[in-house]
């Protein structure tokens, strides 16, 4: 070992000792990011009692894990757009887990800002004429510093046709 400290020098050591350990991490990291993303949809909405000119909304998302391990989470946030603009955001502290290959259901509420739901009903006058309106809803459940798992849902929300089916 001294033979090899006075050839190389104890900092080139040092870092080969380092670069060892990383590598180690790196890898060990890797199997945390893999596999398939969560698949994340909205089960339901209710409404909640609204404080001053906000809208309050209770969304319930299915979360479902494809994969070979559970997702622990403690805590969900959520950011919803309509026509390509911000209009509800929310977080919620609940805790849990998504099973392995299993699903479970849960309850974020989320707030409309007044102007985001006024900005959106003169937006939604000119969407009429489609009757679809964009969404996406991005979201996160928090885990840890490796453990959080963010999701994307999008799609488009039909409204309904006033005057369908009148003469």
């Amino acid at each position: 070992m001294s033979f090899v400290r006075k050839l190389f020098g104890a900092s080139l050591l040092r870092v080969a000792a380092l670069c060892a350990v990383l590598t180690l991490t790196l890898s060990g990291c890797a199997g945390l990011f893999g596999g398939d993303p969560l698949r994340v949809s909205v089960a339901g909405i209710e409404p909640l009692e609204s404080q001053g000119l906000e809208v309050r909304f209770n969304v319930k998302l299915r979360v479902q894990n494809p994969n070979e391990s559970a997702v622990s989470f403690n805590g969900v946030s959520l950011d919803l757009e309509l026509n390509g603009h911000s209009f509800a955001s929310g977080v919620s502290d609940q805790a849990g887990t998504v099973p392995r290959y299993g699903e479970t259901v849960l309850n974020v509420p989320l707030t409309v800002p007044a102007f985001a739901a006024v900005r959106q009903a003169f937006a939604f006058a000119g969407a009429a004429q489609s009757g679809q309106v964009p969404y996406i809803l991005r979201g996160k459940l928090a885990g840890g510093p490796f453990g959080t798992a963010r999701f994307v849902d999008q799609g488009m929300l039909s409204l309904p046709m006033s005057g369908a089916g009148m003469p």
